[in-house]
């Protein structure tokens, strides 16, 4: 995994909202730890970091703006002067001024992680192929909850997560995993200091 110096890491809806039981069964309890590693990461190479936080229309979500649920989870905080942009659709591209964002600034490459894998992270990574961006996938830094399909088979959080990433795989991103993200992050703040 080769990164340009501004790619840009998008992490998405890492909210308190995600320990609401309401979603049920969640797979990978660790994609904190990874999210919070990927963040590290990128701000020590001084690389592009933008938190995408769901404010929810619903007025029963638990990712409801004012509600506890609403607010970033601790391995997720935002810096000052790092970008938080809100969103109330699963793409962090609708109804946001991400896409003119980036464009602006010529960045072209997109490193995801968040929840839910299958939800936003997937809408999103969707769209900016479409969009014409170079995105990666930190596998380890996302979560899937258990899924029931329209003929009431509940589908375990650990097979939703890998059929999204399948999804995904080869059309619209490449999935690497956090040490691989955080290597590619030093890598390029080596390149930097040369």
């Amino acid at each position: 995994m080769r990164l340009p110096s501004d790619a840009t890491l998008l992490v998405i809806d890492v909210q308190r909202a995600i320990d609401d039981p309401k979603w049920g069964q969640r797979n990978n309890p660790q994609a904190e730890r990874a999210v919070a590693e990927v963040i590290a990461a990128w701000r020590a190479a001084g690389l592009p970091l933008v938190h995408v936080r769901h404010d929810s229309v619903e007025p029963a979500s638990p990712y409801q703006p004012g509600g506890p649920g609403h607010a970033f989870k601790p391995e997720a905080l935002p810096q000052p002067g790092e970008t938080v942009l809100g969103k109330s659709t699963t793409s962090a591209f609708v109804g946001t001024d991400l896409e003119t964002m980036l464009t602006a600034a010529g960045r072209t490459t997109l490193v995801v992680c968040g929840v839910l894998t299958h939800n936003s992270v997937e809408a999103t990574v969707r769209h900016a192929g479409d969009l014409g961006f170079r995105v990666f996938v930190i596998a380890d830094a996302c979560a899937a909850v258990d899924k029931r399909d329209l003929a009431g088979r509940l589908w375990a959080a650990e097979d939703v997560h890998a059929l999204s990433l399948a999804h995904m795989d080869g059309q619209y991103a490449t999935i690497v995993d956090s040490v691989t993200a955080c290597e590619a992050a030093r890598i390029v703040a080596a390149r930097r200091r040369r």
